[in-house]
């Protein structure tokens, strides 16, 4: 006989508890589908000595061989620099101290590398040139890094790769890097309190922000403005905000003290900038005025289709703030904030979009990451074609960008290198007599600092070749260096009859530029001039768009047209009689 078991009727599950687990299984494979499975802390990322490898390489070629993309650069910061290395260098009205526009603080930050250096080179200036360079290469490196292993360890290591290359390649990332400006010192602020804000460490973001607005760029405190709030919201608020407040007070200390003691009064370099270019005084547009689409064209042409990307992030929002929590779109914010701001400004300059080229970097990378997301089909649950094309297209698209980046980068070097290459000639020429005069024309904007001077000449002027502005003049030590207010320095822009050397026969040495234009060269009278070097430099003018703005094996040389860099030697008028 069989033993009968009883037969128990299997409980009924809710209708809800169904729905729950169906949502539950969704849930799982959409976060599977995109690669969201919690890791391990041994996987969390990419670890810091790839990038910090891959950056220190790509920095060290941008300092070795970045051209000078600004006067400003030269005049208002390598030149002051030289002086107080060597006691010799120009000035600009700016570093008066009727004005004090510029801060000294911000100069002696550098002097930790340039002083030593100068003391070991000692009669090799152009070795501190290159140093401070290296120095500027080697921070960027450091708070790049930062900022891919904090991206990696929030995102993954797809998004984190994809913006190391990014930040390896652009070329605007390449030339920024190792600028000597205090927008470039900015963007080193940004990339770092960017990094420390998604690595959640709140109070340190703050103070980062607080020092790259204080002894950097004034008015960048309008890029730093999302992480510092958010900082506050997220953060324990008290300890944030005395981070922030006791960085700004210790750095407004110290800025006023050092300002003190170069100007020889008490001022505020920060305060006066400010209230020269904001309460009323402020004339910006003396120095040129551009398009509202300026910063458009300029941000296309050092990022190519990724700065487009960058501006899709936002139009992309309801996809990327999904995939990247609220804390990127904080991040990637202030690019928005700040072309909409400096696109209102009448005077504009490249320099001025630095502090956003890292995060311009990030906010393409993202797109590019989201790309397979745009066509997926959240209620399938197997990948459509469009997706797959998707996933490949990533990398490909990215690789264009590289591609095109390299490009620019390298018709940029090649084009408009002339100068450093025509100045470090000097160098080789001391055969010239001691006391020689170097006499620079319409190509004062190009002089790339008196680091490139040798000893033996004695001093540099200038030629009126046509310039009605004001033009830097050497800091004189008798009327107090540093603390001087000379009489020939204005606010207006307006030239002093003082500038200009107008006895060119006193010249040893001439630098121009020979564009091949009907007006007159110095250089084409070989009654009077001897060409000691010459290299080609690139004809903006008659050269085509595409052609100079990027790097076209072979059309580059064909299509463009180069005039003759020079460094022009005067012939003695005894040697011209006997001849």
């Amino acid at each position: 006989m069989a033993l009968a078991l009883p037969r128990h009727r299997r409980q009924a599950v809710p209708e809800r508890d169904l729905a729950d687990s169906a949502a539950l299984a969704a849930d799982r494979y959409s976060k599977e589908e995109k690669g969201d499975k919690p890791r391990d802390k041994d996987e969390k990322g990419l670890r810091w000595q790839l990038p910090f490898l891959a950056l220190g390489l790509l920095r060290q070629m941008s300092a070795s061989s970045n051209i000078i993309h600004d006067c400003d650069e030269v005049f208002n910061y390598w030149e002051p620099l030289h002086y107080l290395l060597y006691k010799s260098g120009f000035q600009t009205w700016e570093y008066s101290s009727e004005f004090a526009l510029r801060s000294y603080l911000y100069l002696l930050f550098h002097m930790l590398v340039a002083g030593p250096t100068s003391w070991f080179y000692k009669d090799e200036k152009i070795q501190v040139f290159y140093k401070v360079r290296l120095f500027l290469g080697l921070i960027s490196t450091i708070t790049e890094t930062v900022l891919i292993v904090a991206l990696s360890r929030k995102y993954g290591k797809r998004l984190a790769t994809y913006t190391l290359a990014m930040l390896c390649l652009t070329s605007g990332c390449f030339f920024s890097s190792t600028s000597f400006l205090p927008s470039t010192f900015s963007m080193y602020a940004v990339t770092l309190s960017s990094a420390l804000f998604l690595l959640e460490k709140y109070a340190s973001a703050v103070s980062v922000s607080a020092a790259g607005v204080l002894i950097g760029w004034p008015f960048s405190i309008l890029i730093f403005l999302p992480v510092t709030i958010y900082s506050l919201i997220k953060g324990s608020f008290k300890k944030v905000f005395l981070s922030g407040l006791i960085t700004s007070v210790s750095v407004i200390v110290l800025s006023v003290y050092v300002d003190y003691y170069y100007y020889g009064k008490w001022t505020s370099s920060i305060f006066n900038l400010l209230k020269y270019n904001v309460l009323g005084g402020g004339e910006s547009h003396l120095y040129g005025v551009e398009s509202a689409t300026y910063y458009l064209r300029n941000g296309f042409n050092n990022f190519n289709f990724s700065f487009i990307l960058a501006l899709l992030f936002v139009a992309l929002l309801p996809i990327t703030l999904k995939k990247y929590t609220p804390d990127l779109l904080v991040v990637v914010s202030p690019i928005y904030i700040w072309l909409a701001f400096m696109s209102l400004q009448p005077h504009k300059e490249e320099r001025f979009l630095y502090p956003i080229y890292t995060l311009i970097c990030v906010a393409a990378t993202a797109v590019i990451d989201t790309f397979p997301d745009i066509f997926r089909d959240r209620f399938s649950t197997e990948e459509s074609f469009m997706v797959k094309v998707a996933k490949i297209l990533r990398p490909v698209f990215l690789g264009l960008i590289l591609c095109a980046s390299h490009s620019r980068t390298f018709s940029l070097l090649h084009g408009y290198s002339g100068p450093l290459v025509i100045y470090k000639h000097l160098e080789h020429h001391e055969d010239a007599s001691p006391g020689s005069i170097l006499c620079v024309g319409s190509e004062w904007h190009r002089y790339p600092s008196s680091f490139f001077i040798p000893s033996y000449v004695k001093e540099v002027r200038w030629i009126d070749d046509g310039f009605r502005g004001l033009l830097p003049f050497p800091f004189n030590s008798t009327l107090g260096g540093t603390a001087a207010a000379p009489s020939y320095f204005n606010n207006k822009n307006k030239a002093s009859d003082m500038q200009y050397l107008h006895d060119i026969d006193a010249c040893t040495l001439f630098v121009e530029l020979d564009l091949r234009r009907p007006h007159p060269s110095r250089g084409r009278d070989l009654s009077k001039w001897e060409t000691l070097a010459a290299v080609h430099y690139l004809d903006r003018e008659l050269s085509p768009a595409i052609y100079r703005s990027f790097f076209i094996p072979y059309s580059w040389h064909q299509k463009n047209v180069f005039g003759l860099y020079k460094l022009l030697r005067k012939i003695p008028q005894n040697n011209v009689d006997q001849d």
